[in-house]
C-alpha cells in the first residue's frame, strides 16, 4: 500500500515538474502535512526544480529534503530580481525547515524622526509604522551616539513629548521649560519658533542621517559668506560654528573620496554551520550604514547563493536604492539598473577590504562567544582543522608527542606526552630512560633513541591491548619522522599519521611537516591551530628536560658515594637525608658520620672522600 502511495506521489510530482514554465520565479516544496519545507528561486523554474529529481545528490541533507517533498507550488515573476526579493520575503514569512535561517537575535537601535507637527529626533528599538521616518538600525552604537550629539549641537530640536498641534499652541496650553532657558530648544510650544524654520532644520537633519553632510556643509558655507557680506557677523559666526562641527564630523567619518556616493558593499565569510555577511552603505565617501548578520546554513548552500539572499535582505531592510554594488566575487545575478563591481584597486577596493575585515572580525567574535558558552566546541574545531589539513579519516582525539634529551649521550632520556581532545592528559605522560645510548663514549644518537622509545611505547600498548593514538607528533623534522615511520609502519605495521614539528635557529616552532616524503603544511603561524601544535611541542620538551635534569642531578650527587666499600643504597639514602649533600658529608667529623652509618663505614667514607 505504501509503495503504491509513494509511486502515486512520484508520478504526481513528475507531472508538476514536466509542466513547470521555463521562466523566472520561486518554487515551494511542501510535505505530507502541507507545510512549506523549502523555498527557492530560479532563472528557469523547470530546469531548477527538475535538477532535484533527476540525479542522486551527494549531500545527505538534500536527499532527505527530496524524500519529504509531497507537493510543489510555484510563482512566476518577471525578473530574477523579483524572484530574489520574493524568495527572501517568503523565507522570513514561513521559516521553512530546510532554508537558511536568519539569526537576528539583537534588536539594534535606530534613529526616529517622529510623524508630528513639530517632529522629535530620538533613538529607539521599536519600529512603529505610523508615518515616522527611521534611519538605521545601527549595529555600532557609538556611531549612532556621535551623530545624535552632532544633531543636538547643530539644531535646537525639542525633546518633550507634548502634543504640539497648531490648535494647542494657539490656545496657549504650554509654558517654556528648562530646555529653552539653557538654549537647547527655541520654544515652538509657545510660538517662538515658526513651523517653517523648524521643518527646515528637520530637512537638514534628514540629509545628515542619509550621509549627505557635504551638501549641508556647502549650503551653510554659502549662507555664512552671504551674511558676512551683509555685515551680519554675529549670525555668520553662528553658521561658522555649525559649519566647523559638520566638517569635523565629515573628516572623522569619511574613509574614501567623497566622489563615491550611494554605493552598497557586501562581503561574506562562512564556516561549517553559518554564513556571516557584512553590509556597508557609502554616501559621500563615508559609511552611512553598517551591519553584519548571520545565516544558519541548512542545505549546504554555496557562498554565491547565500550572498544573493543577503543582498536582497539588506537592500530591503535599509531601503537601499544604490545603483552600484561592490562584491568580493562574481555572482550569476541581475538587478534592474544596478551594476555589480569586483574592484581590483583604488578606493572601491579599500571599501571591499574594509567590509571583509569587518565580517572576519564578526566571525571571530561569534566563535569566541560560542566557545565561552561551550568550551568543548573549541577543542572539536581544532581537531577538525587538523583532520582537514592532514586529510585523515578520523578525528585526532588522541595525540601523542615524543622528545629526547641528553648531554653528549650521557643520561639520555625521552618523554611522551598525551593530549586528549586538544588538552593535556598528564596522568598518561610517560618517561623513558634510553637503553640504546649507554654513555658519553658512544656519542648521542637521537634517531636511535627516538626509535627505541617509540618501539617500547607501542609494543607495550599492543601487548596490553591499550588505546593507540590517532596522531603522532615528533619534536623534529624529516629525520625524526622517518625513523618513527620505520617503527610504526615497517616493524609494528600500524597505520597512524605522523607529523613533524621543525624548529628554527631560535628554537621556536617554525614548520609543520606531513607525509612521506614530508612536505610543509600551510598552517599560518599565530593561528589557534598552530598554537595548539606549538604548545604540545613545548610541553613534551619541558617534560623531557625536567626528567633529564632530575636524572642528571641524582647521578651527580650519588656518584661520589656509589663506589665506597660498605655503602649501599640504604646507607647512601640515610647519609644524604642527614647531611643533604656530599660536600657536607666531607666537612662532617668521623663521629658525626659514624652516628649515621657506623664507625667502620665512616672510616671508609672519610678515606674515600679525602
Amino acid at each position: 500500500m505504501e509503495k503504491k502511495e509513494e509511486l502515486g506521489t512520484n508520478e504526481y510530482l513528475r507531472g508538476i515538474v514536466l509542466n513547470l514554465p521555463e521562466s523566472p520565479g520561486i518554487y515551494q516544496y511542501l510535505n505530507q502535512e502541507g507545510t512549506i519545507i523549502y523555498v527557492g528561486k530560479a532563472k528557469n523554474l523547470k530546469r531548477r526544480v527538475y535538477s532535484y529529481f533527476s540525479k542522486e545528490h551527494q549531500s545527505a541533507k538534500t536527499r532527505i529534503l527530496v524524500s519529504k517533498i509531497a507537493d510543489i507550488r510555484y510563482i512566476v515573476v518577471n525578473t530574477e530580481e523579483d524572484a530574489l526579493l520574493l524568495e527572501n520575503n517568503l523565507i522570513k514569512k514561513y521559516k521553512p525547515r530546510y532554508n537558511v535561517l536568519l539569526k537576528d537575535d539583537k534588536t539594534y537601535p535606530s534613529i526616529c524622526i517622529s510623524n508630528e507637527y513639530f517632529p522629535r529626533v530620538f533613538k529607539t528599538r521599536k519600529i512603529i509604522r505610523n508615518g515616522s521616518t527611521y534611519f538605521g538600525p545601527y549595529s555600532h552604537i557609538p556611531s549612532m551616539v556621535a551623530v545624535l550629539e552632532l544633531i543636538k549641537k547643530l539644531y535646537a530640536i525639542r525633546t518633550c513629548t507634548l502634543a504640539l498641534t497648531p490648535e494647542n499652541i494657539q490656545a496657549n496650553k504650554f509654558k517654556v521649560c528648562l530646555e529653552y532657558h539653557i538654549k537647547n530648544c527655541k520654544a515652538p510650544c509657545i510660538g517662538l519658533q515658526s513651523h517653517e524654520a523648524y521643518m527646515k532644520d528637520i530637512a537638514q537633519i534628514k540629509e545628515i542621517l542619509k550621509g549627505n553632510t557635504q551638501s549641508i556643509s556647502q549650503a551653510l558655507k554659502k549662507e555664512m559668506m552671504s551674511l558676512a557680506g551683509e555685515l551680519k557677523f554675529e549670525e555668520a559666526q553662528k553658521l561658522k560654528e555649525k559649519y566647523e562641527l559638520i566638517e569635523n564630523y565629515r573628516s572623522k567619518s569619511e574613509i574614501v573620496s567623497s566622489v563615491l556616493h550611494n554605493i552598497d558593499v557586501f562581503a561574506i565569510e562562512t564556516d561549517e554551520h553559518s554564513a556571516y555577511i557584512n553590509y556597508l552603505h557609502i554616501t559621500n565617501g563615508s559609511i552611512n550604514q553598517a551591519f553584519t548578520f548571520e545565516y544558519k546554513i541548512r542545505m549546504n548552500e554555496s557562498k554565491e547563493e547565500l550572498l544573493q539572499l543577503g543582498i536582497a535582505e539588506m537592500r530591503e531592510r535599509y531601503q537601499s536604492t544604490s545603483k552600484e554594488i561592490i562584491i568580493p566575487f562574481e555572482l550569476d545575478m541581475e538587478m534592474k539598473d544596478v551594476t555589480f563591481t569586483i574592484p581590483q584597486r583604488g578606493d572601491k577596493k579599500h571599501l571591499l577590504e574594509l567590509s571583509i575585515m569587518n565580517v572576519k572580525q564578526y566571525k571571530v567574535d561569534r566563535l569566541k562567544q560560542a566557545e565561552k558558552l561551550n568550551p568543548e566546541q573549541r577543542s572539536v574545531r581544532l581537531m577538525k582543522e587538523i583532520q582537514e589539513q592532514l586529510h585523515i579519516d578520523r578525528l585526532p582525539v588522541h595525540i601523542e608527542c615524543f622528545d629526547n634529551s641528553n648531554i653528549q649521550g650521557s643520561d639520555a632520556v625521552a618523554a611522551c606526552v598525551v593530549f586528549k581532545k586538544a588538552k593535556p592528559s598528564k596522568k598518561e605522560y610517560r618517561k623513558y630512560i634510553i637503553k640504546t645510548v649507554t654513555g658519553p663514549d658512544e656519542g648521542p644518537d637521537d634517531y636511535a633513541s627516538m626509535q627505541e622509545v617509540v618501539r617500547r611505547r607501542y609494543s607495550r600498548i599492543i601487548e596490553e591491548q591499550g588505546e593507540l593514538p590517532d596522531l603522532i607528533l615528533t619534536d623534529g623534522g624529516k629525520g625524526q619522522m622517518e625513523v618513527v615511520r620505520q617503527v610504526i609502519e615497517d616493524e609494528l605495521h600500524l597505520n597512524i599519521p605522523i607529523v613533524g614539528l621543525a624548529k628554527n635557529n631560535r628554537h621556536k616552532t617554525s614548520e609543520v611537516l606531513y607525509g612521506f616524503p614530508p612536505v610543509v603544511l600551510g598552517i599560518k603561524q599565530g593561528t589557534p591551530l598552530f598554537h595548539l601544535l606549538e604548545n604540545i611541542q613545548d610541553e613534551v620538551h619541558r617534560f623531557a628536560i625536567t626528567f633529564h635534569r632530575d636524572k642528571r642531578s641524582k647521578s651527580q650527587v650519588a656518584s661520589a658515594l656509589d663506589h665506597i666499600k660498605g655503602i649501599g643504597e640504604k646507607r647512601k639514602t640515610a647519609l644524604l637525608k642527614t647531611f643533604k649533600s656530599v660536600a657536607r658529608i666531607k666537612q662532617a667529623s668521623l663521629e658525626e658520620i659514624a652516628a649515621v652509618v657506623g664507625e667502620a663505614a665512616a672510616k671508609s667514607i672519610k678515606e674515600s672522600l679525602q
